[in-house]
């Protein structure tokens, strides 16, 4: 079996962390250096009967009409499919008229529409952070030394005053795990400062949670809602750039923009107050109050650790201006024959980043042909697929959401507001940024070791004669920053896989050599356009891979679930014990 080679790893890496356009600070982290990695484990492949499998309909992938909806959906003419724009109402009619022509039914009652409220925060004052200590105060100036938002809605300020400030570790309660840093600690009106990423990453330990593999408890979106949930008023994250994966300007350029967030009540508490300091920061901090902030961080990685006051209080505030609106997602499906209530779910972005007035013409168009009209045009194909080859027995939901490249806000209000609810969600398959060059030998599971999924891809990758391998950077937790996400983190199975770098003609080097061209020319600029001499062998084989998955789960009854030990794994067990 081949492998990819350390600097197909790195190239590979840089190119997937592009590719996760929901999260702001990927863009940013692809062009940050990236040590070369191990090559992945390449999964045994088992014995297995092709017969099998599901069969691919007629004659499968029509790469013709896929480059036709890819071209499409990517034109000068949708501005850069932009919620809220021109552009967006053209590609609703555009998907909308394509699942009509399919004779799919609306999936959303009546509906292929499902209406997204969306609310725009943009910070118009924002204070210093002052520290007091006894009788001595200073200040933490912005952006040099912290920066702090607010996600909670209103234009009133939001903030802390004489928040006393407690070291929490990596502030994660992780049950599987054994784990509850705040166990016995009463947060309530306090600031909690965090560690990034998980335990196991600096310590390299496979035994302690995922080894240097990030868990959802790595992500700094888990800190913030666990903090709250203990009843923080703020917290502030402890960067550095190896745990995060990106340096501290990307935190300053993510954080300094509008923010977008949903505009319905989730239910779940914000905080006040959200920010990150830099670890020099932290590290003069925690030298005030008389404590090291390595063997304090060393003492963080065992599970007797114990939360430390600092022995200081903060204050700070935050103003936002804030814009209403309403976005789309667009939902069909092909209802089940003899279990319509349960459904697999097909997800995938239309939208991308419209255009740039200031710039003349068509030139500050920013197309998102692979990100993601490339993932647009493949649920059509795949939903004539389907067609094709008959209702399956479960009902198969195609999804295609809005506001992405927001932060996954269109399939966080889907998974809010489910047409089949999730405990009847056998999966969800995201397809995202697809692999346009040309047939690789390997297939690349992002968040790979997660689910039983994977037990479902492996025959239909075999059965193609080709490897199935575990995404490069495992300790970047890239599998928390696309959409399939949202239904993870309520239980849902999910899977995104698609093709790799090495190419089954052209070999490693050509991979890498598209990967990096796409990621340092095109990526979020105005040159991601159409492109007619695609080699769309390689799309095509990994859409027949995900047909195949999809058409055995909506064919059986089978409920695949998570690993042992996998954080979602409890919210699934108990939707469906």
């Amino acid at each position: 079996m081949k492998k990819l080679n350390a600097a197909a790893i790195a190239a590979f890496s840089l190119t997937l962390a592009a590719c996760q356009g929901s999260d702001p600070e990927a863009a940013s982290s692809a062009s940050t250096e990236v040590e070369p990695t191990p090559a992945p484990e390449v999964v045994e492949v088992v014995e297995t009967v092709a017969s099998a499998l599901p069969p691919i309909p007629g004659d499968g992938i029509d790469v013709d009409r896929y480059a036709e909806h890819l071209r499409i959906l990517a034109s000068d003419e949708f501005e850069g499919r932009a919620p809220g724009t021109r552009g967006e109402r053209l590609t609703l009619d555009y998907l909308v008229g394509q699942f009509l022509e399919l004779g799919l039914a609306p999936g959303n009652g009546d509906s292929y529409l499902q209406p997204v409220p969306m609310v725009e925060l943009t910070n118009v004052e924002r204070s210093d952070l002052t520290v007091q200590q006894g009788d001595e105060s200073f200040t933490l100036n912005y952006p040099e030394q912290m920066i702090i938002g607010s996600r909670r809605l209103g234009t009133d300020p939001h903030g802390v005053s004489d928040s006393g400030l407690v070291f929490v570790g990596y502030g994660v309660v992780a049950p599987e795990y054994g784990w509850n840093d705040y166990e016995g600690l009463d947060v309530e009106g306090k600031t909690v400062v965090i560690l990034v990423n998980d335990p196991g990453f600096e310590t390299g330990n496979e035994d302690l949670f995922n080894g240097r593999a990030m868990t959802y408890y790595g992500r700094w979106t888990y800190k913030y809602e666990e903090a709250a949930r203990q009843g923080a008023s703020a917290a502030l994250i402890v960067h550095e750039t190896e745990p995060a994966s990106y340096p501290w300007e990307v935190v300053i350029n993510s954080w300094s923009g509008a923010q977008f967030e949903l505009g319905e009540p989730s239910g779940e508490p914000i905080m006040p107050l959200e920010g990150w300091i830099t670890v020099d920061t932290a590290r003069e901090l925690f030298e005030r109050a008389g404590l090291d902030f390595e063997a304090e961080k060393a003492r963080a990685q065992t599970a007797e650790f114990d939360p430390v006051s600092l022995g200081m209080s903060v204050s700070g505030s935050v103003r936002n201006s804030i814009r209403r609106g309403e976005s789309y997602n667009v939902v069909a499906s092909i209802p089940g024959t003899e279990r319509p209530d349960e459904a697999i779910v097909y997800v995938a972005h239309w939208d991308h980043l419209g255009r740039n007035m200031a710039l003349p013409g068509t030139t500050g168009i920013y197309n998102g042909a692979v990100d993601n009209a490339s993932g647009t045009a493949a649920m059509l194909e795949l939903a004539r697929l389907y067609q094709e080859a008959g209702a399956p027995k479960r009902t198969v939901t195609f999804l295609v959401v809005t506001l992405e490249e927001y932060g996954l806000l269109g399939s966080r209000y889907y998974v809010n507001n489910p047409v089949i609810p999730t405990d009847h969600t056998v999966a969800a398959i995201n397809m995202d940024a697809m692999s346009l060059i040309g047939p690789t030998n390997d297939v690349v599971v992002v968040g790979y070791g997660s689910s039983e999924l994977e037990d479902i891809l492996l025959p239909a990758v075999e059965a193609q004669g080709r490897v199935m391998v575990q995404e490069p950077t495992p300790e970047a937790g890239f599998y928390y920053r696309s959409d399939h996400f949202n239904f993870a983190r309520v239980g849902v199975p999910a899977l995104y896989a698609k093709g790799g770098v090495d190419h089954r003609e052209l070999g490693t080097e050509y991979g890498m050599a598209q990967q990096r061209e796409y990621r340092d020319v095109a990526y979020h600029k105005p040159a991601d356009v159409f492109n007619p001499d695609w080699d769309l062998r390689g799309v095509a084989e990994d859409l027949e891979l995900l047909y195949m998955v999809g058409r055995e789960l909506a064919d059986g009854e089978q409920w695949p679930n998570w690993r042992e030990g996998n954080e979602f794994r409890a919210i699934r067990d108990a939707d469906r014990p």
